[in-house]
């Protein structure tokens, strides 16, 4: 499981450094792609492939199933750790989260987010967690 945050930089041709935390979890490869929420999503090989899975399970008839579908496999890339532990992070995938400099790699459980620090901030006020908490009691947590 993923867990914990980390402030680091894409340095001029699109690289970043992988926590070795993070690492040693992930492997030599991973999947990265586009996440929900203007982030990116990092997935072991494992378990991106079980939500591929998933994935192919959705009905082909629904254009809300294959726009979903397209949106996390169309952009997904294979990344393998260098030597200085960093991976190279495709343009498309930067600009598709906003990403430029400062990041934030955050662990989430089966994956891995890449954040742009300032979107980071922005997104990372838990001062609703008391109603968010009561509506995931419905959820089984």
């Amino acid at each position: 499981m993923f867990m914990g945050e980390y402030n680091h930089n894409i340095d001029a041709k699109g690289r970043l450094i992988i926590p070795a935390k993070f690492r040693e979890q992930l492997g030599d490869t991973f999947v990265v792609t586009q996440g929900l929420d203007g982030c990116l999503f990092v997935y072991t090989n494992d378990d991106w492939k079980l939500f591929e899975e998933k994935l192919n399970q959705l009905p082909l008839t629904s254009a809300k199933a294959r726009k979903f579908s397209r949106f996390f496999l169309a952009g997904a890339v294979l990344c393998e750790v260098d030597k200085q532990g960093r991976i190279l992070l495709p343009a498309k995938l930067r600009a598709a989260a906003g990403l430029d400099k400062d990041v934030i790699l955050a662990g989430v459980g089966d994956r891995i987010e890449i954040w742009d620090r300032l979107r980071w901030e922005e997104n990372s006020t838990y001062d609703d967690m008391e109603d968010i908490a009561e509506q995931m009691e419905g959820l089984g947590i």
